[in-house]
């Protein structure tokens, strides 16, 4: 009784301490990859190519949509103008949801799971996460026509942080897709042999 008890103790701490290993090449990873993609991002030629026509192709989707029920929207580049009011925000480095998708990509990429699983969740996590940001340009763009203050408030606290909880919800939702055989532990690993 006392070896059949060892063994199983053993194959358990065997098992913690492979998942140990296993969330700490996570945690390495997922902070290497963050870091590559946010040095990335900062980088002239990225901002100039990359960032800057995606965030003008937000407004002009923010102005489409807008478009639907108020013909006062238009945009130049990067920012949203009401012709009704002259007020206008201007969507900047940060509020064009590129952060939040880093922060995905990253803990998807760095998690042990096939390359298609992996393709298929940053695909569909940044459409999520920009489909709200699409939600939080616009909500804000009324919410300073009317005013400033709850502007400050909603854009500063409530949004940055829902972007970001976003994120971290499509991670989770995405870990839970995972069929169980992709999971990191051998499926086996805490199988009693003998």
């Amino acid at each position: 009784m006392s070896a059949l008890v060892a063994r199983v103790a053993a194959t358990y701490a065997w098992r913690l301490s492979l998942g140990g290993v296993v969330m700490a090449r996570f945690v390495l990873l997922f902070m290497l990859i963050l870091c590559a993609l946010f040095v990335a991002e900062l980088l002239p030629p990225v901002e100039r190519h990359v960032i800057e026509p995606f965030t003008s192709g937000i407004a002009q989707v923010c102005v489409w949509l807008v478009g639907l029920f108020d013909a006062h929207a238009f945009s130049i580049g990067k920012e949203l103008h009401s012709s009704a009011n002259g007020f206008a925000i201007s969507i900047e480095r940060g509020c064009n949801g590129v952060e939040a998708v880093i922060i995905l990509i990253a803990a998807m990429l760095a998690y042990p799971a096939p390359w298609r699983y992996k393709l298929i969740g940053i695909g569909l996590g940044f459409l999520a996460i920009q489909a709200l940001n699409l939600v939080r340009i616009i909500s804000l763009f009324y919410i300073g026509q009317w005013n400033r203050i709850w502007f400050d408030w909603f854009h500063l606290y409530l949004w940055q942080a829902l972007i970001v909880l976003d994120a971290l919800v499509a991670f989770l939702i995405w870990l839970r897709w995972l069929p169980r055989g992709t999971r990191s532990v051998p499926a086996d690993a805490g199988a009693v042999k003998g």
